[in-house]
């Protein structure tokens, strides 16, 4: 009896070229010019397959101006001008839940992403091909404000992100560049170069949203070395270390006026800054280790723009977590915010209260549960009607999720709740708005 056969070992993974080499050249060259593999449809209400294609940058300069703006209602709305309907885009609505980011990603690690422009571009068209969004957000992430401090941060697969050499203790700050010694324009420069791309890749079809992490989420990440259930380190940073804490805020804060400044420059048409960690304090912790840095970010920002003559931009803070009517008051009162966006467990009306004391007018934007996502067409649409009318009438909110898409997120929920926020808040925006 002859001996059985033995199956054949599996092929190893081809691993991918690596950045500047010729073959991660042909690499990108043949992703972006790859003709879709999805087609028009029932997950499809964007500007569909094969459309908005990365220009070619060669065929830019720095004198090329950027097409004109077809769809402004975000930015209207975050202006608190009246609009037709409710703006609606998604936090991560580049993500993994869609095929085509998958098959992009498989070109290198997701640092190379945010590093190459082209690629990074092409990830933040991928979801305005497929959905009526109001708007489009950068492909970055948050994490390259530390790099250019000098950390190096990592994107572990099943881990999030890693920080191998944390600051754990004030003396470690030594290790951090200090202000003067951060070239904010070179050093993050593959960031300004993708939205300059994007806008012109864009064509006009929706505004771009340019972003960066609040001063306390980035320190949470720098002295933890990643990611955490309670952020206990950096909490106890803050109550053993108070004047080194302001040091490491206001260090922070002083890169990320500049790095938003310098995205206006590029071509960005807003700006949204996320607190994710936020919720991890007490009101008091909040009051003096959050809210002066957000403040003072906003208000500078919106003062150099405006010295070195750039567009002036809306700005929106996403502190998520704290949604205390006490917080949002001070966030409305004290800063120079269009809008807050609000975490899927705040209450809408108390929101609306407590940003209507403001002697300014302040949007809001949110919040629908991300498991919504998950359930039946007509349980989404149903979900989405109550949210808008929860926000009330007058039109000044954007529609968005309570945080972001998630990967396994399937998509006909986003194109059912971008529908839906289509057709039904054209009604509640015609109504006078509700008085606080």
């Amino acid at each position: 009896m002859s001996a059985p056969v033995a199956a054949p070992a599996a092929a190893a993974p081809v691993p991918p070229p690596q950045p500047g080499t010729p073959e991660f050249e042909a690499a990108i060259v043949a992703t972006l010019s790859a003709p879709a593999k999805w087609s028009e449809g029932p997950f499809s209400n964007g500007t569909g397959p094969n459309t908005l294609p990365v220009l070619d940058t060669a065929s830019l300069t720095a004198d090329t101006p950027f097409p004109a703006l077809k769809n402004d209602l975000f930015l209207r709305t975050a202006r608190g001008e009246a609009c037709e309907r409710t703006p609606v885009w998604c936090h991560r609505q580049a993500g993994r839940y869609l095929p085509e980011f998958k098959e992009t990603r498989r070109l290198g690690d997701f640092f190379t992403m945010c590093r190459t422009p082209r690629i990074a571009v092409e990830l933040t068209l991928q979801p305005i091909r497929r959905f009526a969004l109001d708007a489009a957000i950068i492909f970055s992430d948050i994490l390259v404000i530390p790099q250019a401090l000098g950390m190096e941060v990592l994107m572990k697969e099943g881990v999030g992100p890693v920080l191998p050499a944390p600051i754990r203790t004030p003396d470690q700050m030594s290790r951090l560049k200090k202000r003067e010694e951060v070239d904010v324009k070179s050093s993050l420069k593959y960031v300004f170069d993708a939205i300059r791309l994007c806008r012109h890749s864009l064509q006009g079809t929706v505004p771009l949203i340019g972003f960066c992490g609040a001063p306390w989420t980035l320190a949470c990440y720098m002295i933890e070395g990643g990611g955490s259930k309670s952020y206990t380190q950096a909490r106890r940073w803050l109550f053993a270390h108070p004047a080194e804490s302001h040091a490491l805020l206001s260090l922070i804060t002083d890169v990320l006026i500049e790095y938003l400044v310098e995205q206006v420059r590029a071509g960005a048409q807003a700006l949204e800054v996320f607190d994710t960690w936020s919720g991890e304090l007490t009101q008091q912790c909040y009051d003096e280790f959050i809210l002066p840095y957000v403040r003072k970010l906003a208000a500078e920002v919106k003062a150099q723009t405006k010295a070195q003559q750039l567009p002036s931009v809306p700005m929106t803070l996403f502190p998520k977590g704290s949604d205390s009517a006490a917080t949002l008051r001070a966030i409305a009162q004290t800063t120079e915010y269009d809008l807050v966006s609000l975490d899927w467990a705040t209450n809408p009306p108390e929101a609306r209260a407590a940003v209507a004391s403001a002697p300014r007018s302040v949007g809001l934007q949110g919040n629908l549960d991300p498991a919504v996502l998950y359930c039946s067409e007509e349980q989404i649409r149903a979900h989405t009607r109550k949210m808008l009318d929860a926000f009330g009438t007058g039109g000044r909110l954007v529609a968005n999720l309570g945080h972001g898409m998630l990967p396994d997120h399937p998509l006909e929920g986003l194109r059912v709740f971008v529908d839906e926020v289509h057709n039904y808040s054209p009604n509640l925006c015609k109504q006078p708005a509700q008085q606080q």
